[in-house]
């Protein structure tokens, strides 16, 4: 038979540990245990964008398929593949994003050619990766270090001398969070470093829809533009030099 302070010992500890389980499992932090290797992570990546090539895929289904699979990588792991440690080490430009390419050579059972492009970017404070869009392009971000404010916009129509576009996400992105763009979703993006560093990864996929014949080069916008009805926005055309100017 227990004492009565045994009874409530026991109970109390009970509760403690209850207590840490639920806040475990409500910050996902048994997820690292069940998060794939960070080999098995990209070879599912090199898996998705050879389907999307294949058309196997629309690139909306791509998109969530992208989103779902950053959100279960291990962030320290893709830090370490990519050495971010030795990126902090570069002086950063003092206008616009710094872009760091990376080698997976190394990652076992990926093949020569994965299928997609891959990049670093990284920002100083107040600097940005201009407001941009892409043709017959997917690209998803993470969050590596530092926060961002994120902008993304829909690109309703195409004219002679600018874009109407429709603002679709505006909010603050820390480590781990992610975004994606489409041609049909979310496609110009704008991103501003307000910590002191930031560091985003990028991965995209070029050239996966053959009836698209724009080039897939970066299409500069100045999303500050006219405010017409509907929430939409007349969004001018810009040259890279204009862009970063002002909002480099």
């Amino acid at each position: 038979m227990q004492s009565r302070r045994e009874f409530h010992a026991n109970l109390i500890g009970s509760a403690v540990a209850f207590s840490l389980l639920e806040t475990l499992w409500a910050r996902d932090l048994f997820a690292a245990d069940a998060k794939p290797t960070i080999a098995k992570w990209m070879a599912d990546l090199v898996a998705m964008s050879k389907d999307l090539k294949g058309q196997k895929l629309t690139d909306l289904q791509f998109q969530t398929k992208m989103e779902e699979l950053y959100k279960k990588v291990n962030l320290a792991d893709l830090c370490a593949l990519v050495k971010l440690d030795e990126l902090e080490k570069r002086k950063l430009p003092d206008n616009g994003a710094a872009n760091y390419g990376f080698d997976l050579s190394k990652v076992d059972g990926l093949p020569a050619d994965v299928g997609f492009g891959k990049q670093i970017f990284a920002c100083k404070k107040g600097r940005s990766i201009v407001p941009h869009g892409h043709a017959n392009m997917c690209t998803g971000f993470i969050v590596l270090k530092g926060q961002w404010h994120g902008r993304h916009y829909d690109r309703v129509e195409t004219k002679a001398d600018h874009y109407v576009i429709k603002p679709t996400i505006d909010r603050t992105f820390g480590p781990g969070e992610l975004s994606t763009i489409s041609d049909h979703k979310d496609n110009i993006h704008w991103f501003e470093a307000t910590s002191e560093t930031g560091y985003i990864f990028n991965v995209h996929v070029i050239g996966y829809d053959k009836t698209i014949k724009e080039s897939s080069g970066r299409l500069y916008v100045d999303p500050q533009g006219e405010k017409l009805a509907g929430g939409l926005v007349k969004a001018a055309k810009m040259t890279s030099a204009e862009c970063h100017k002002k909002y480099g």
